[in-house]
């Protein structure tokens, strides 16, 4: 039964205890809205001083993947509310947990489940929903891949069935493209590096994220409320730029709410679901679901007035949430540009400078050239300007060697 929760003082016999299973720059965010409202947080990730660690009031260092390590963590902290932040989780371990009795996952165990494995959440969007998707075939070997490819048609995009923000992701062009992009998923699935997910190109305008809330009312009736829709801009399957809000038809915002409402109504459970989609005119197509805060969604720590993460803390929690968009906002990626641990930030305050302009560097312990080390938000009074505010404020950021 979904209630409203009594809140607590942390590191006390009355604490609310919240268990992050992920730590990283969107966890932290979460970490900080949680303990403002006084909750005890865990926070849980594979390498040590992961963002959302340095702000927890405990850390712990695991293999989440691993089913009894998981559960021990589990049973030895009993946390009320368990939150996975990624996909790479032994959702099976939560789902035992779920099913005993001794812990509450957020949304729920299946939700993790089911989304964390791209079959999973398409099957159920496309087979049992009839929601539309675009065409798609599963493979689990090179041979089999080939086959799904040339069924589906050139182009078309493959995808480990496990893998968070573009890992792995290719796009084909032709059947020359195959086994390079077979080599490619399998580097970059988290879990299981032997399927894939072959999906039929979509001719579509432009794709958004349809941050969808499911939480209490002040009378603790459930609710479903949508954020302004999020356009973004990929490279390589990753997120570099985000804006809210995106113009649409009403027709298609309708049609993507509907979609939207469909399949976290199926999930089931409280908070924040970031809910991908495909738009052309009036048409939208489902692409994917995360049953958490979603990476473009970081422009709302500029657009609205709650963010994301503000969002997701209360409706966990049983509490009233607030959507409403401030102003209309951007973000853009800050990388790391560099291979090297302890990396430093020159051009902060001449970013900081340019008008409507916020940063957030996340403390990542080590720099990759393409990881996400910070972002740059920006507001403005239409969102092109934001857009190119938030571009130059990012690239003012220089990463250099400390």
């Amino acid at each position: 039964m979904i209630k409203q929760r009594r809140l607590g003082t942390p590191l006390s016999h009355s604490a609310i205890k919240v268990m992050l299973l992920g730590a990283g720059e969107l966890g932290k965010e979460v970490v900080i809205s949680l303990q403002r409202l006084g909750v005890e947080v865990i926070a849980v990730d594979r390498y040590e001083n992961a963002p959302g660690h340095q702000v927890a009031h405990r850390a712990h260092i695991i293999d989440m993947t691993d089913g009894a390590a998981l559960t021990a963590l589990i049973e030895s902290e009993q946390p009320d509310l368990v939150v996975p932040e990624i996909e790479a989780i032994a959702t099976p371990a939560l789902m035992e947990l779920e099913k005993a009795g001794k812990v509450t996952v957020i949304p729920t165990a299946r939700a993790a489940w089911l989304t964390m494995n791209r079959e999973g959440i398409r099957r159920l969007a496309a087979e049992e929903l009839g929601l539309p998707t675009s065409p798609y075939h599963f493979a689990s070997s090179l041979e089999e891949l080939q086959a799904a490819c040339a069924e589906i048609g050139f182009p078309c995009v493959v995808k480990p069935v496990m893998s968070s923000s573009g890992k792995g992701q290719s796009k084909l062009d032709s059947a020359a493209d195959v086994e390079t992009a077979w080599q490619y998923a399998a580097s970059g699935s988290r879990v299981d590096a032997g399927r894939v997910i072959v999906e039929g190109f979509v001719d579509f305008d432009y794709e958004i994220t349809q941050l969808t809330v499911r939480a209490l009312d002040g009378e603790g009736a459930l609710v479903t409320q949508f954020c302004e829709p999020i356009g973004h801009l990929q490279v390589h399957g990753d997120y570099v730029e985000s804006w809210q809000p995106h113009p649409m038809p009403p027709l298609a915002l309708q049609r993507a709410r509907d979609i939207a409402r469909a399949v976290t109504d199926n999930l089931g459970g409280l908070g924040v679901f970031g809910v991908e989609l495909f738009v052309k005119g009036d048409m939208v197509w489902f692409s994917e679901v995360s049953p958490r805060p979603h990476d473009t969604g970081m422009v709302t720590m500029a657009s609205q007035r709650q963010s994301e993460f503000e969002l997701h803390a209360k409706a966990i929690l049983g509490l009233p949430v607030d959507t409403t968009l401030s102003s209309p906002a951007a973000s853009a990626v800050i990388y790391g540009q560099l291979e090297e641990p302890a990396i430093a930030f020159e051009g902060v305050a001449a970013a900081l400078a340019l008008p409507g302009v916020d940063i957030r560097l996340f403390g990542k312990p080590q720099s990759f050239a393409r990881r996400r080390m910070g972002v740059a938000l920006a507001t403005a009074d239409d969102i092109e300007s934001a857009r190119t505010i938030a571009r130059q404020a990012a690239q003012t950021v220089k990463p250099v060697s400390a």
